[in-house]
């Protein structure tokens, strides 16, 4: 089976996460660049990369990549390329782009050329004048920087944020991908407890609980390369089989969370629900200043109110206060929060042993990382005392 360049797109500044994701996969050939993760593998590794990767947004197939200051360079290039490799003669193939730092610049110009030469080129294969895409969605994407034109085939379809277990959302939800990112960046693991004070739609809590059992995310939804002719079948359901095959729900659980709002913990139980966790994940209406989650060493994950999701500034700020008080009863605990606020070290009361620039979104935002002591290791049992 050939080897295929493959990308995993990532939001901003999560990129290092992505890569990360696609070695404990198993794969070796991972190259970080702006904005996306490019690997090597074969169809198999579409299926399992859309069922597994937390973090990123799509994978893609690259096509192909060339310098292209004119149309007509673009439109060759294009043509080259093995479209009927992929695309059946029923298949939908729209064309999306984007252009920075080039000479071919008008994005609309662009994306007709593309569609004329992959026309032409199926043409060709199908002895066809006209296409009436109304079977699969094959979305070709044009990317033009600094006068290099590189083509892509998107294999997921809707974005890998969309679980599926989400079907209700409280006001400027996070999107599952960074709420998963948030967990895998902070210390926890499901040995410590969980908790959230700023539950809302309870994502965090849900994603937690996902990756503590090992559930891989895209196991709930389908992917536009699910009906795509050139990956069988049967490469779907082997990839499904071993991801319920790597399920372990055994582990006991300590996550817990809560909101102010009444309604965010409706959502939330919502959400558990729908994704198999309800009996998991304690869930309270609770303002922060009262919260006292049970446990030591555990980890309060976080993406605190604003804009949107709270009416003004003053409110803001003290409920990061109230916060950062309720923080001083946890005295073992780390504390992990995605804020906008450039002051939220000074409204919480701490300085953050840790910042990590991520973006929520277009929102630039700050992970302020307080870190508590790690849980003592379990004592060793040596034979050679007894």
């Amino acid at each position: 089976m050939s080897t295929l360049q493959l990308i995993a797109t990532a939001p901003m500044g999560l990129e290092a996460v992505v890569a990360r994701e696609l070695k404990e996969l198993g794969y070796e050939d991972v190259r970080t660049e702006n904005g996306r993760v490019t690997f090597s593998g074969t169809v198999h590794d579409i299926a399992r990369a859309n069922l597994w990767l937390r973090t990123s947004d799509r994978v893609l197939i690259k096509m192909g990549e060339f310098p292209a200051t004119t149309f007509d360079e673009l439109f060759e290039g294009v043509k080259a390329m093995p479209w009927a490799d992929w695309i059946p003669e029923d298949g939908e193939f729209p064309v999306e782009g984007r252009s920075h730092k080039s000479q071919l610049s008008s994005v609309p110009a662009c994306q007709g050329i593309v569609k004329k030469a992959v026309v032409e080129k199926l043409k060709m294969a199908y002895g066809t004048e006209w296409f009436q895409e109304d079977g699969p969605r094959y979305v070709i994407e044009v990317w033009l920087l600094n006068d290099i034109a590189m083509i892509t085939l998107d294999t997921t379809g809707p974005g890998l944020h969309k679980r599926g277990y989400r079907r209700l959302v409280t006001e400027a939800p996070l999107k599952e991908t960074m709420a998963a990112a948030m967990v895998q960046l902070s210390r926890w693991g499901p040995h410590r407890p969980l908790y959230d004070p700023f539950c809302g739609s309870g994502t965090i809590l849900v994603e937690a609980a996902m990756i503590a059992w090992n559930i891989a995310p895209g196991l709930r939804r389908r992917f536009n390369a699910d009906r795509w002719p050139a990956i069988p079948e049967q490469i779907w359901e082997d990839a499904r089989e071993e991801a319920f095959d790597a399920v372990t729900d055994d582990i006991p659980l300590e996550i817990a969370g809560s909101d102010i709002d009444p309604s965010a913990i409706e959502v939330a139980m919502a959400a558990a629900k729908s994704a198999g966790l309800a009996k998991e994940i304690k869930l309270q209406t609770l303002p922060v200043s009262k919260i006292r989650p049970e446990g030591k060493f555990g980890c309060i994950i976080t993406n605190p109110p604003y804009g949107e999701r709270l009416g003004t500034e003053s409110e803001m700020i003290k409920a990061v206060r109230d916060f950062g008080k309720s923080a001083l009863y946890l005295d073992s605990w780390s504390f992990f929060a995605l804020s906008p606020n450039k002051e939220f070290e000074q409204d919480f009361g701490k300085r953050a042993d840790k910042k990590r620039k991520l973006f929520n979104g277009r929102i630039e935002c700050n992970l302020y990382q307080f870190l508590g002591p790690l849980p003592p290791r379990p004592a060793r049992t040596d034979s050679s005392t007894q």
